[in-house]
């Protein structure tokens, strides 16, 4: 039995898919391909990005005096993000486990691609580095949790919140006592299914 909400969350995956679709044809775009999970670009596409390259002194000095104080307080996330994976680390591995709860791939969610763009410095580069671990940290985090959330409380809030992982749709609708049974602590079909809509 599938709520109206339940349906949408269904669209919105078809509209992922679709979405996937669109990064294909960046693929072309953009003449670059996939070499197992290395991008590999044209040589006319590097050397086209080589020549609309910034020097690292024309980053450096055309920073603003803002930029340059924040640099501390950005940098010193690194210490909480490293913890956060971690435990994440020492959760999947023992409750997520426990539950008999797949595993969240952590590939699926933290890549780091950026550094194959020419048209980046060294300085960008490590600056795209430490952006792109941290945003997919968080990510993955909130899948590892939403596994959990799914096999603990799979049920959707009463109001609708700004954003959400992906396992919304295989939650009871507020209220629904029934549906919130047939959910609680089920595992092997949400997963199945879940899985072969990520790929």
């Amino acid at each position: 039995m599938k709520s109206r909400i339940s349906k949408i969350l269904e669209e919105i995956d078809i509209k992922k898919q679709e979405l996937k679709e669109e990064y294909v044809k960046l693929m072309e775009k953009y003449n670059f391909s996939f070499n197992k999970w290395k991008i590999v670009f044209s040589r006319e596409a590097r050397e086209a990005n080589r020549k609309k390259k910034n020097s690292v002194f024309e980053s450096i000095f055309s920073a603003r005096v803002r930029e340059v104080l924040s640099i501390p307080f950005i940098y010193s996330m690194i210490i909480p993000a490293l913890i956060l994976d971690l435990f994440l680390f020492m959760y999947q591995n023992t409750a997520i486990r426990l539950y008999g709860i797949p595993l969240a791939k952590r590939s699926d969610y933290i890549t780091f691609d950026r550094k194959e763009l020419d048209y980046l410095n060294w300085l960008q580069k490590i600056n795209c580095l430490y952006c792109s671990y941290v945003n997919w940290l968080f990510s993955y985090a909130v899948e590892v949790w939403g596994r959990t959330e799914k096999y603990w409380c799979p049920i959707k809030s009463a109001k609708k919140m700004k954003t959400s992982h992906d396992w919304q749709r295989y939650f009871a609708d507020y209220g629904d006592a029934e549906w919130f049974r047939e959910c609680f602590h089920s595992i092997d079909e949400y997963y199945k299914e879940k899985e072969t809509n990520m790929n």
